[in-house]
């Protein structure tokens, strides 16, 4: 007889959408990738309510994704800046904005354009650190960790 668990399966995936999971907390981290730190510009750029930014943000910084720094005193004022935690988000950003310019533009001109310090348009590629192959979902099983697997 085969058992069936009735608890949420634990998942990286699910913690990670506890803190990034929501549409204003990664546009906020994608307007700091774009070089747009202050609050104010964040609202204006993303078009997200004052008040519903003002939690993502204080979410990200409780997460370790984003610092809250003074920039100045008089008035006070401050700018976010990633973390390393924050930094490594950066190829979920470029995966998101990817697929979105290949499945959402209608056959219009992409929005926007990333361009390497080698000269040529960036697109993000997943491969295999071991390997090097390109990871597509029919190559990958799920494997339970277990306590010994400590080289991944």
């Amino acid at each position: 007889m085969t058992t069936i668990s009735t608890e949420p399966r634990t998942c990286s995936v699910a913690r990670t959408l506890e803190i990034v999971g929501e549409k204003w907390a990664l546009l906020a981290v994608r307007e700091v990738f774009l070089g747009n730190r202050r609050f104010d510009e964040m609202v204006r750029k993303t078009g997200a309510p004052r008040d519903t930014m003002t939690a993502r943000l204080k979410t990200l910084v409780a997460a370790g994704v984003l610092e809250r720094q003074p920039v100045s005193a008089h008035p006070p004022r401050f700018e976010y800046r990633l973390t390393q935690a924050g930094l490594d988000l950066y190829p979920v950003i470029v995966s998101l904005m990817q697929w979105g310019d290949r499945y959402l533009t209608n056959g219009e001109p992409t929005p926007m354009v990333l361009t390497h310090r080698c000269g040529h348009t960036l697109g993000a590629v997943t491969t295999c650190s071991w390997c090097g192959d390109p990871i597509l979902a029919r190559d990958v099983r799920p494997t339970p960790r277990r306590e010994k697997d400590n080289d991944l």
